[in-house]
């Protein structure tokens, strides 16, 4: 193997745990939600803060993150990344003593780190791999490992909390100290490998402002609505699944009252059918056109969630879990809705990628300013998660709060159908 080579694969190597890790962080604020909630006595809709501050960090730092590329390069950019990371972790953990302000200024550094790593970590795989199918092959191995660390993100938590109405931040001690020392290898790792950064573009003056922009397309402005709308499917199921599992029968929002450690296997479900609809959609994407790949899931996510809406919950189904005191498997019994509620992971698995595809489909010269947009669009996560917490909260019902990524996934379908078409061929992107 050339030197050549290797340095190419140390760089991929790289990435691809970088992948990994956003995976990691930004899903440990949804399990944390339990311990925020008993912690500190919020609402469904508070519990949820640290989703809030991780993802409208993308709002802040979506155009700085790709402002820094341009004047450092991907490799300094990702060291300063994995710096604001390591603050990131480290003030969510002192937040068990200093409150939930600490523990959202926490979230929302951490959520900074994950946009700039997010920023650098798509583009150079896809530069790393040459671009075309084997670019994308890259980055849908990488998805791979995004959903592997989020499983187990899940798992660990699930372990760590036990018991939900005893859970106190300094129980995801392990899983924050896990991130840290992460981030701290990482940016070891990163410092002395040698990446072969591709030339920034230099900007051409000229005397004409350009009167158009991505937005002056239809179906782009639709596609970042209908992105920040997903993030409703991905964060909301698996983070109100957990609530509702382990909330007590006589809460203000009562649930199910189940064994957290074993629930937080079952939140980890989510994200295998995630890794798992990846796999698939990697087989069959160069065979299905996008638009039919969305319309599919996105009718299939409708469907899944109604039935979790709808079927009662004495009708139930034997999962396997595991039993982290005795370290064996173990079973019990999950309403099936429950269960359809945890198959809507095959269907958001696809969406991201999907959505982006048809939304900068026919941009040419403006895909890239609308690339930075998509990242300041991972805002509406926080924003959907949010909506769901208040619904459960008026209500009084997690079950009736799952409407809200029902409605999300009824947008994405007509995106795919009817939105995702440019009507605005007449602009020149050459």
């Amino acid at each position: 193997m050339s030197k050549q080579q290797t340095t190419q694969w140390g760089a991929i190597i790289v990435m691809i745990a970088l992948f990994a890790m956003i995976a990691f962080v930004t899903n440990l604020c949804s399990p944390m939600g339990v311990i925020v909630k008993n912690q500190f006595g919020t609402t469904n809709f508070m519990a949820m803060i640290g989703n809030y501050g991780n993802f409208m960090a993308y709002l802040l730092m979506g155009f700085p993150a790709g402002m820094c590329i341009k004047k450092y390069g991907y490799k300094k950019t990702a060291l300063i990344g994995l710096l604001v990371g390591i603050i990131g972790i480290i003030v969510q953990w002192l937040s068990g003593w200093g409150g939930m302000a600490v523990y959202l200024i926490g979230a929302l550094i951490s959520g900074c780190c994950m946009c700039i790593l997010n920023t650098v970590v798509n583009p150079m795989l896809n530069l790393l791999g040459g671009g075309g199918n084997k670019g994308n092959q890259l980055i849908q191995i990488g998805g791979v490992f995004n959903s592997s660390a989020a499983v187990a993100v899940y798992i660990i938590m699930g372990a760590l909390i036990g018991d939900a109405a005893k859970a106190k931040i300094s129980d995801a001690t392990p899983a924050l100290m896990i991130a840290l020392a992460i981030f701290v290898i990482a940016f070891i790792v990163i410092a002395f490998t040698k990446i072969e950064e591709p030339q920034q573009p230099v900007e051409e003056k000229k005397g004409e402002k350009d009167p158009h922009s991505a937005f002056s397309f239809r179906h782009f402005n639709l596609g970042i609505l209908a992105i920040g709308l997903y993030g409703g499917v991905e964060m909301g199921i698996p983070g109100y699944i957990l609530q509702y599992l382990t909330a007590a029968t006589d809460a203000p929002t009562p649930g199910l009252a189940m064994d957290a450690s074993y629930v937080g296997t079952l939140s980890a479900l989510f994200f295998i059918f995630m890794l798992i609809g990846r796999f698939i959609g990697g087989v069959v994407g160069g065979k299905v056109s996008t638009k039919a790949m969305i319309t599919f899931v996105s009718t299939a996510a409708i469907i899944l969630i109604a039935l979790g809406i709808f079927l009662p919950t004495t009708l139930t189904v034997s999962v396997p879990g595991i039993d982290y005191t005795n370290m064996k498997l173990m079973w019990g019994d999950l309403p099936i809705g429950v269960f359809c509620f945890l198959l809507v992971g095959l269907c958001a698995s696809v969406m991201w990628g999907g959505i982006f595809n048809l939304a900068t489909e026919g941009l040419g010269k403006y895909t890239a300013i609308a690339s930075g947009a998509f990242m300041t669009m991972v805002c509406g996560f926080a924003i959907m998660v949010g909506v769901q917490g208040l619904v459960a909260d008026w209500t009084g019902s997690y079950l009736t709060s799952f409407w809200v990524p029902l409605a999300c996934a009824a947008y994405i379908l007509y995106y795919a159908l009817i939105g995702s078409k440019n009507v605005n061929t007449d602009i020149k992107v050459d």
